[in-house]
């Protein structure tokens, strides 16, 4: 019996980390990681930065 339970740990490692893969791998399909979503944001946020305020009262 103690030698099914070493057998058994392997095996809850390896379905774990299957589940871990397919989890890892929804995620950056979904299109919320990546390159292209980091640039994007990096540059509205340049935009925001550059944008001139004119500003009518003088400090």
């Amino acid at each position: 019996m103690a030698s099914l339970a070493w057998l058994l740990i392997p095996l809850l490692a390896a379905v774990g980390a299957g589940l871990w893969a397919l989890l890892a791998h929804r995620n950056r399909e979904s299109g919320k990681t990546g390159d292209i979503s980091e640039l994007n944001g990096y540059a509205a946020f340049r935009k925001a930065m550059e944008k001139t305020h004119s500003r009518t009262d003088a400090v």
